[in-house]
Order: structure tokens, then sequence, then C-alpha cells
């Protein structure tokens, strides 16, 4: 019987196996280098960046005036007090147009009927009653004026004929691109001065720009309320001094 040699064959499986472990080691280790490298190489790309938010504006002289004016009528009867609103309306409406506002640049605003109440406060019986009065009308129209320098003079008008109640006077420019535009170069402008200063100030250059966007801002019109009840003796002075157009840009610079 021949005799069989275990110990042999077993050293041989444990020199396979610690040969397997060995490279599969030494795979796992090539596969992580490659694997990082590709992470260092984006990390040592990605660029220094300076982000500035800067503000352009421009001042410049209005060229139209934007009016809401109306007529307030007040009466017993809800017919009666629309009776007296109309007339007098129709009257401001027309001299507007003889005073060059053109039918297109006049819109209804506001239009309403409402009842007033008088309220009666009785504390002895602990309670209060409102009786109606009579109705209220509101009739509002919204205007825009091309010729600024006629403004005083149709404010005038309006009162005489009877508009009794004028919001919301609002001055501004009728094709505002071109001030639009000279503000979007001073807005770059500031934002070139200034990231200029920060990269100084960081020891560095400004390189290409990476991206630019503009904010949806622009700032409040200038704006009056008046509430006239009696024809004025000369035109209004109304000033529309000047209108600031802003515009406000994000940019970002490669740093060098």
């Amino acid at each position: 019987m021949m005799p069989i040699h275990t110990h042999s064959t077993r050293a041989q499986f444990g020199a396979h196996v610690r040969t397997s472990i060995g490279a599969f080691t030494a795979a796992a280790l090539v596969l992580g280098c490659l694997a990082a490298a590709p992470a260092m190489a984006d990390e040592k790309a990605q660029p220094r960046t300076i982000s500035i938010t800067a503000e352009g504006t421009v001042e410049s002289t209005p060229d139209l005036v934007e009016i809401t004016a109306g007529v307030i009528s007040e009466g017993k009867r809800a017919k009666e007090a629309l009776a007296e609103n109309t007339e007098r309306m129709t009257k401001v409406v027309a001299a507007m147009k003889e005073n060059g506002v053109d039918p297109k640049d006049l819109q209804t605003s506001t239009f309403s009927v409402q009842p007033v109440y008088q309220t009666d406060h009785k504390p002895e019986e602990g309670r209060t009653s409102r009786t109606l009065v009579g109705y209220e009308v509101v009739n509002q129209v919204h205007l825009t004026v091309r010729e600024v320098g006629k403004l005083g003079t149709i404010l005038d008008k309006l009162v005489s004929l009877g508009a009794n109640k004028i919001d919301d006077i609002s001055f501004g420019l009728d094709d505002p691109a071109q001030q639009e535009n000279e503000a979007r170069k001073n807005a770059m402008k500031a934002a070139i001065a200034k990231a200029k200063l920060y990269a100084r100030a960081a020891g560095a250059r400004l390189g290409k720009v990476i991206t630019i966007s503009e904010n949806d801002y622009s700032p409040m019109p200038k704006r009056s309320t008046m509430r006239m009840e009696a024809a004025m003796s000369a035109p209004a002075p109304i000033e529309g001094g000047t209108t600031t157009t802003s515009i406000q840009l994000n940019v970002t610079w490669e740093l060098k």
C-alpha cells in the first residue's frame, strides 16, 4: 500500500491562497490609486474664484406721468349717486382727451356702488344700530400724461370739472432701455473696481469672467397722493424731479 503525503498538499494550498490574497491586495491598491487620481486632479483643477454684487444707477428727467383720478359721489339713492357721478366723470374724461391725453392711455381702474351706513352706539341699551343713509359711487381712471409740462394744468382742469380724488401720481420714462443699458455699464464698472480691490488685498489678480447674472430689481417710482375737494385757483405746483434707473449684477471671476 502506497503512503499518502497530506502535509505537502496542505502546504501547497496555503502557498496558493497566500499568493492569491497578495495578488488581490496589490490589484486593489492599484485600483484605489487609479480611482483617487482623477479626484486629486479635479481638486487641483478647481479654480479659485471671487464673486461680486454691484449696482449701477442713472438719473434722468422723467418724460411721462401716471395718475389715477376720479369722482366720488353720494346720494340718498344709488340711482341718484350714479347719475351725478356719471355726469361729472363724463366731463372729466372729455377734458383729459381735450388736453392731449390719448384715449389708449385712459383705462377705468375702479368702479363701485356701495351703501353708506350711519352707526349709532347705545351703551345704555348695550347695542349698536346701523341705519342706511345713502349710497356712494366711486369711478376712477388710470391715465398717462406724456407731456409732463402740462401736468399742473391738467390737474387744475380735472378738479374744476368735478374730480375730487387724485391718487398715485408717479413719474417715469416712456422707454427706459437706454437708461437701463447705461446703468448696466455703471454696475459692471463698480463690480470690476470692487473685485480688483479684494483681489489685490488677497495677493491675487483677476482672471477671466466666469459668470454674469442680473438681479430682477427696480426701485419704487416716486409717488404722491392727493384728495382735492375744490378747484384750485392756479395750476398745482407738481415737480417731477428726476427718476432713478437701477441695475444690480452678480459677477464671478477666476483668480490668478
